[in-house]
């Protein structure tokens, strides 16, 4: 029988089987269980690698529990809920950074959801950054809010920022840290959501916007402005 580690060795069992049993201890060298690290191995990929659909369900479960603490926090006056997702966030982003993005609570639930689908794979090392700025964030949120109790417009701003850059992962797959990654790395990212980093590719023809979907846009966005702004802008035309 074989006793597999990573090595294998002979052992007799002092029992007779017909079968051999292979018994394996999972380690960090014999590609097992590895309980820190940053990213994923996946098969004809050469780096360590995410599945885009995890991480953008992930921060969509994020932004939703933080949208709704920080407008009850808003509209409201009642911080606690921003408190307790606060902390949240900051531990989640803790074990994101510090021990595996994998065992993160949203990361669990956003690989859960999203597990029959199938899978985009995206470079793991931008991603080390945009979320140490993530953690920053929280970190000065947990500071001012949580040990604090401070409110004022740092806040408003920090959790707008905090939102916005969830938002867009979430929904667009724009990671903005990402982004920012390439402009201090002369390594470049390979693996990008939606290949945007395959500079060759051109834009298939489904992507384009006619003339019709640009006036249709633009009208909209007039009728929005008039219906949000009207009474001004008739005060300011009209005088009354």
């Amino acid at each position: 029988c074989q006793f597999d580690s990573g090595h294998r060795h002979h052992i007799h069992l002092p029992f007779h089987i017909h079968d051999c049993v292979t018994i394996t201890i999972f380690n960090r060298h014999s590609g097992g269980v590895d309980m820190f690290a940053f990213g994923e191995k996946a098969e004809d990929y050469d780096v360590l690698v995410f599945n885009e659909r995890e991480v953008r369900a992930a921060a969509g479960i994020v932004f939703l529990f933080a949208f709704m603490a920080f407008m009850n926090g808003f509209l409201m006056g009642n911080n606690d809920p921003t408190k307790l997702m606060v902390s949240v966030f900051l531990f989640d982003f803790f074990i994101r950074i510090f021990i595996n993005p994998k065992y993160a609570p949203s990361m669990i639930v956003g690989r859960w959801v999203v597990n029959n689908q199938k899978p985009e794979y995206t470079d793991a090392k931008p991603k080390r950054w945009a979320w140490s700025f993530g953690f920053i964030l929280a970190a000065t949120m947990f500071y001012l809010v949580v040990l604090n109790d401070i409110r004022g417009p740092v806040n408003i701003l920090t959790c707008a920022l905090c939102l916005g850059l969830l938002f867009f992962e979430a929904v667009f797959g724009i990671c903005a840290g990402c982004k920012v990654y390439n402009l201090f790395h002369d390594e470049k990212v390979k693996h990008c959501p939606g290949e945007v980093c395959d500079l060759s590719r051109g834009r298939a023809p489904i992507q384009y916007l006619n003339v019709a979907q640009k006036l249709i846009f633009a009208l909209s966005l007039l009728v929005l402005f008039y219906l949000a702004f009207g009474d001004i802008i008739e005060f300011l035309i009209f005088g009354k």
